[in-house]
């Protein structure tokens, strides 16, 4: 009974539209954050924010991103890793070159790089769709990466051929390097995070978000209406591109601290795909669900062993989690095949009708 719309009078379009028209979502939303922003920093140890949390929020910012393209505008593409590469690598060249630029201005110049990069590899997406523009996306992402493998240049002519996160301030406060407390690189992440997920549910629900689900739906009848196909498949390939970049640059400034190449590779656009179609395509909550999913069951059925006394070999303990992560992977999406968002949007659904069952 306290789930409900009834009495909630909207008096003008700007709230009738708003993102969480239901009073009850917008205090249950201020109440995660607040366990995000407060109680995590506040309760979590060191391992809980560097094992689960802050991947949580990378790959959930990549997801982000992927959706957007493929969920929203409907382009399938395999070359995640590979733009997360751009944004890693990228940042760390501004980094190096520019030791007094804001962290921040760095990720977002590492983001737009990426975002040019995506634009180039989107053109194809004029021609071809489906199947071969994911061939032609996963081709980016082998390019890329052995880009910045085999030119010194990227990784400054560095003998291992990684990239390290160089020590750098906000405020005052170290918060990429060896010496940034977990915490600190937590909320840093929390804050672009909670920053680009509005902006992107906002993306969504403007005339943009429209265009690119016009397009998904028939790209045909959307040119007859006066959308271009070209020019927003285009924007897509970009604005997704730019939030993996942005991803990836957190990814190693904010969470590894160093990495290589293989960091970036094909396994990695794998489990962001994965990700949102767990999720839910189309929804940023899904992008979450799915990120949450993907970071947080691995983990689980690593320590589940350990937790019920039963010891057995490592490998076979890698083998069986593998399996069983998969086995979840087909059981839910033969359960809902629309993702998580479904089941909870389904579940908000039949609290608005309890306790009636209809």
């Amino acid at each position: 009974m306290l789930y409900r719309e009834a009495g909630q009078f909207k008096t003008s379009y700007a709230a009738d539209q708003s993102v969480f028209p239901i009073v009850q979502d917008r205090w249950f939303v201020a109440a995660v954050l607040a366990v995000a922003f407060v109680a995590v920093p506040l309760v979590a140890s060191e391992y809980v924010l560097q094992a689960v949390m802050i991947p949580l929020l990378v790959f959930a910012l990549a997801a982000i991103g992927l959706n957007l393209l493929v969920g929203y505008a409907g382009q399938l593409s395999l070359g995640t890793g590979g733009f997360m590469a751009v944004g890693a690598y990228m940042t760390y060249k501004l980094t190096t070159a520019f030791p007094d630029l804001n962290i921040i201005v760095v990720f977002l110049l590492a983001g737009l790089i990426a975002a040019a990069v995506g634009l180039v590899f989107g053109i194809p997406s004029l021609r071809i769709k489906g199947f071969y523009l994911a061939v032609a996306t996963l081709a980016s992402q082998f390019f890329l990466v052995w880009l910045f493998n085999k030119v010194g240049w990227f990784f400054n002519y560095n003998s291992s051929g990684s990239i390290t996160a160089p020590p750098r301030e906000m405020f005052g406060v170290i918060v990429t390097g060896p010496n940034a407390s977990a915490e600190v690189r937590y909320i840093v992440a929390l804050i672009l995070v909670v920053a680009f997920a509005v902006l992107a549910k906002n993306m969504a629900r403007s005339r943009i978000g429209r265009s690119w689900m016009a397009v998904r739906d028939m790209d045909i009848a959307a040119e007859i209406i006066g959308i271009r196909p070209f020019q927003t498949k285009l924007l897509a390939f970009a604005v997704s591109s730019f939030y993996c970049g942005v991803a990836g640059a957190m990814m190693v400034f904010l969470w590894l601290g160093s990495a290589e190449t293989e960091a970036f590779g094909i396994n990695e656009s794998f489990n962001v795909l994965f990700m949102i179609i767990i999720g839910g395509l189309g929804s940023i909550l899904g992008s979450f669900l799915g990120a949450a999913f993907i970071i947080a069951v691995p983990i689980l059925l690593t320590n589940a062993p350990h937790w019920f006394g039963v010891a057995m070999p490592i490998d076979l303990q890698k083998h069986i989690e593998i399996m069983l992560f998969g086995s979840l992977i087909i059981f839910f999406l033969i359960v809902e095949p629309n993702g998580l968002a479904r089941l909870w949007q389904i579940t908000k659904e039949k609290l608005r009708l309890w306790p009636f069952p209809y």
